[in-house]
Formats: C-alpha cells, sequence, structure tokens
C-alpha cells in the first residue's frame, strides 16, 4: 500500500490501477509519466506538463511525506490534537498525489475517440449516449469555483456510473463513495498557459486524448472487485 498510515490507507486503496511509487525508506515518490512531456501537444503543451509534474505534483508528494512524519510523531505521543490538526494536510496533499497519478494515467498521445466494450454500454445505459457524457461531464466541470475536479466515478452501491465534481484536490472515493474512473483537473496550473481563462476550451480539448483503455480498466476492476 501506499500509506504507512491506517488513515490515509483507506484513501488510497480503492484508486485502481494506482500503482506505489515509494522510496526504500517507504516515502512517496513521484511517478514517472508514461509519455514525454511534449507527448500531448498540442492538446496540452509540454511547458504546462513539465510544470504540472515536476513541480505541482512533486509538491504535493513532498508535503504529504512531511504531512506523515508529523503524523507518526504524533501517533508516537499520543497527541490526540496534532493528529486532528494534520487531517487537513493529509487530505490536500495526499489528495493532489492520488489525483494527478490518475490524471497522467487518463490522458494519451494515442487517446480520444469512443469507449468500447463494457465501458461503452455502461455509458449508454446511464447517460444515454457518449456525447451525452461527454455534454454533461464537461458541463458539471467547467462550472467548478474556483479549483477542482470533474469526475467520471463507479458507484458499487447502484452499480452505475456517476459524474462528481470535488473541490481542491478532495479524493473523489472517501468524499463521495464513488471509484474514481476519470478525472479532469480544472486547478488554472493545468491550462492557463495554453488557455489562459478559457477553460472550456481545454475542457473541450482534453476529450481528444483520453486513454479510454485505461478508463475502461478501471471500470472492469471497479466491478469485479465490487469497489
Amino acid at each position: 500500500m501506499l500509506s504507512r498510515t491506517v488513515g490515509l490507507k483507506c484513501i488510497l486503496r480503492p484508486t485502481l490501477q494506482f500503482t506505489a511509487h515509494l522510496s526504500v525508506r517507504g516515502e512517496h515518490t513521484l511517478p514517472s509519466l508514461p509519455y514525454d512531456y511534449s507527448a500531448l501537444s498540442p492538446i496540452i503543451s509540454a511547458d504546462i506538463m513539465e510544470l504540472h509534474h515536476k513541480k505541482h505534483h512533486q509538491t504535493y508528494v513532498t508535503n504529504l511525506n512531511a504531512a506523515e512524519v508529523k503524523l507518526k510523531e504524533a501517533q508516537e505521543k499520543g497527541n490526540v490534537n496534532a493528529m486532528i490538526a494534520l487531517q487537513p494536510a493529509l487530505k490536500f496533499n495526499g489528495g493532489g498525489h492520488i489525483n494527478h497519478s490518475i490524471f497522467w494515467e487518463n490522458l494519451s498521445p494515442n487517446g480520444g475517440g469512443e469507449p468500447k466494450g463494457e465501458l461503452a454500454q455502461a455509458i449508454k445505459k446511464d447517460f444515454g449516449s457518449f456525447d451525452k457524457l461527454v455534454e454533461k461531464m464537461s458541463a458539471a466541470t467547467i462550472a467548478i469555483q474556483g479549483s477542482g475536479w470533474g469526475w467520471l466515478g463507479y458507484d458499487s452501491r447502484n452499480g452505475s456510473l456517476t459524474i462528481a465534481t470535488c473541490p481542491n484536490q478532495d479524493p473523489l472515493l472517501p468524499t463521495t463513495g464513488l471509484t474514481p474512473l476519470l478525472g479532469i483537473d480544472v486547478w488554472e496550473h493545468a491550462y492557463y498557459l495554453q488557455y489562459k481563462n478559457v477553460r472550456p476550451d481545454y475542457v473541450k480539448a482534453i476529450w481528444n486524448i483520453i486513454n479510454w483503455q485505461d478508463v475502461s480498466e478501471r471500470y472492469r476492476e471497479a466491478i469485479s472487485q465490487g469497489l
């Protein structure tokens, strides 16, 4: 598991296809991208990808490790107040690490088009058509106030696909109970250097690089494990 703490294990466990990136000392490390920084251009420029991955995601990893060290110290001392005070940092940085690790794999230079197989059938059942999914998820994601994420999630309680949004870096599963399948990052650092303040253009363009093979694998694993 990714975390050395029981609390964060509960957050990280169900992310699906989320590789544990740990150093020898058990610290979280920045995952490598499955493509070059320039590979998603012109949809997302190399400058944005490098900044987003090497600076922003790395910051979440660094701060998560620091928060876990402090949490361990607080646990050893039995300092409940300190443990509680650390929860926002664990949620924000742990969520940032989870969300971005999924996001990188949700994208591909060979992406776009439409999903096939079981996922395509589920989308038709729950949304009517693929175009309706794109329309509804895009609208919900664009409408996020401030920073956050738009998600396609799997609801194991009724076996359906659901669209949800989360503010800041709140991770989907502990926030909503949905298993994350596809996430769209609408923090400005994800697009501003290229799309300025025109979030709708960025959201419209990103569908051209969605890795439906990855999303489909997450869906199959979710239904097989009942997550």
